[in-house]
């Protein structure tokens, strides 16, 4: 360990911070620009890893760049760095026989490069005596220098040094589906990890690769719609009312309007109104924002796949929906089959099982089945409404006020049902009462054709045959009314701007929404929807 090493964190800071102002003195720009002609530390791997122990190309340049992990020196004549870019790294070798530098100048300059510093390196690759790929440098400069002391033992997954503590697997590079261990990685500190999350990718890479299956993820999302002719559209962020979905939205100020206006709960009504206007397959990936709590699993901003198709019903979705994610799951991981934490990170991961056909309950008759219980037929009725306050009262199931029959049965089908979703499994046929924007069902009276997907007791998608009668969409808007009245926020608003769009014709239409973020958890092993957000929301410090 350096003397620089020791020192407070404070005076560290100071120290770099001095030391860069001497070489500006001098004439020298710490934070040059960057040299031509770079190559990915990945690309250099790739193209000389075949050479031999003690081989070395010197006729040939080669430019990298990437931060330096670790240091050490062999003598003042020659210095080890472990360089890493894009979740890569690579030994650099650096002797002062290959430096245009005198002795004396090389030792100076070299003890002043950091861990955590940015450089840029010119050489020629390599192999050392113990064949290790390498970069032998005639130049190296630092570009970026870093004024903050990283800890001391990084880990890294790719190439030869991977920590086998972080639930990699046996070839040493973490893959989608397989079990992780963020309570192994060097920076565990989960405040820190959040809050400064390019400290994060930094000092923990295997987080790259979770972020990096995030973006596969909603590529294949968007190859699978693509190839199925859907358009991907853009739709507003702020609305004058908050439809398409039961939540509590943000409310914010145009000045130019001179009016309140909500963040967007969700974009399910202004895609239906595309798919009005002749745009029979739609879909859109973004933000929506709901003004609720967080916890692992919830966050008020997070990003839903929504797609709707003309001429279809919800029976076309549930094939539609068994046949992204088991193809998704496979092109990930080589499998339908993924582990997973479920129970934390202390106990063994558990195994789901992707592969078609998804398992599939009738809401109702599945919780009247668990619970042993009989639910009067007359939903919108206060016998109704009474019966399931006393069945929530019996079995200890909590439903904070209003205590509307939507909510309880909510609370009551998450108690029941939900726990048993391990494997992906549909739960159909949902009232009316707790589907406004949902049709009617076609031989089931009170009931709608509405499916939500669960997976690991966790709702992933929920969709439905959109209905599409606006006198019938008005009542079910009014009936909305009413639980708002009785102090439900979450309730949806009318929205005469949608009526007057169904008036206008909406073809038989089905509707898919999916969250990216706990597909993302799925997929990278994550037990909190933090792991799977970039950036996610914290309190103030």
């Amino acid at each position: 360990m350096s003397d620089s090493d020791s020192l407070d964190p404070t005076q560290y800071r100071a120290n770099r911070l001095k030391s860069l102002e001497l070489l500006r003195e001098s004439g020298i720009n710490p934070y040059s620009e960057a040299p031509r002609n770079i190559i990915s530390i990945r690309h250099f791997i790739s193209k000389y890893a075949y050479l031999s122990a003690g081989e070395k190309l010197e006729a040939i340049e080669v430019s990298l760049a990437g931060r330096v992990i670790t240091k050490r020196a062999s003598s003042s004549k020659l210095y080890f760095y472990e360089l890493l870019d894009g979740g890569a790294r690579v030994q650099v070798m650096a002797d002062a026989r290959d430096s245009a530098m005198d002795t004396v100048a090389f030792s100076t300059y070299h003890s002043g490069v950091k861990r955590g510093d940015i450089i840029a390196i010119c050489g020629y690759p390599g192999k050392s005596k113990r064949g290790e790929l390498s970069i032998f440098p005639r130049s190296l400069e630092v570009k970026a220098p870093c004024l903050h002391m990283l800890p001391r033992h990084l880990a890294v997954v790719d190439g030869t040094r991977t920590q086998s503590s972080q639930g990699t697997t046996t070839n040493g590079t973490w893959t989608p589906g397989d079990a992780r261990n963020p309570a192994a990685y060097v920076l565990t500190d989960q405040e820190t990890r959040y809050r400064q999350r390019y400290l994060d990718l930094m000092i923990n890479p295997e987080v790259q690769n979770v972020f990096r299956t995030r973006t596969r993820i909603i590529k294949y999302i968007k190859r699978f719609l693509d190839d199925l002719e859907f358009l991907e559209v853009e739709t507003p962020n702020m609305n004058l009312t908050a439809g398409g979905a039961s939540a509590r939205p943000f409310t914010t100020y145009y000045n130019e309007l001179d009016t309140n206006v909500h963040m967007r709960v969700s974009p399910e009504l202004y895609l239906k109104m595309l798919v009005v206007g002749g745009f029979n397959r739609v879909y859109e990936i973004g933000k929506v924002f709901r003004n609720e709590g967080m916890d692992q699993t919830h966050c008020p901003e997070f990003t839903m796949c929504e797609f709707y198709m003309a001429y279809a019903d919800y029976n076309d979705l549930m094939d539609l929906t068994e046949q992204l994610l088991s193809g998704m799951v496979k092109e990930l991981t080589g499998s339908h089959k993924i582990r997973y934490h479920a129970n934390g990170s202390d106990n063994e991961p558990i195994e789901m099982d992707f592969t078609p056909p998804f398992r599939k309950m009738d809401i109702l008759s599945e919780l009247e089945r668990v619970a042993n219980i009989n639910i009067p037929r007359d939903l919108s009725s206060e016998a109704a409404n009474k019966y399931l306050l006393d069945v929530c009262e019996k079995f200890d199931v909590k439903c904070p006020p209003p205590h509307t029959t939507a909510r309880l049965l909510d609370k009551l089908v998450g108690h029941f049902i939900e726990v048993s979703c391990i494997n992906p499994t549909f739960i159909i046929n949902h009232p009316e009462i707790m589907s406004p924007l949902a049709k009617s069902h076609r031989s089931a009276p009170g009931l709608t054709e509405r499916f939500n997907l669960f997976v690991n007791k966790i709702e992933l998608c929920d969709a439905y045959t959109e209905l599409n009668d606006p006198v019938e969409q008005s009542r079910r808007f009014t009936e909305q009314l009413k639980d708002r009245t009785s102090g439900d926020d979450e309730a949806m608003v009318l929205d005469e701007s949608y009526i007057t769009a169904l008036e206008y014709g909406l073809p038989p239409t089905a509707g898919f929404g999916m969250g990216i973020d706990r597909l993302t958890m799925l997929l990278t092993d994550s037990q909190n929807v933090k792991e799977a957000i970039l950036f996610p929301p914290m309190r103030p410090q």
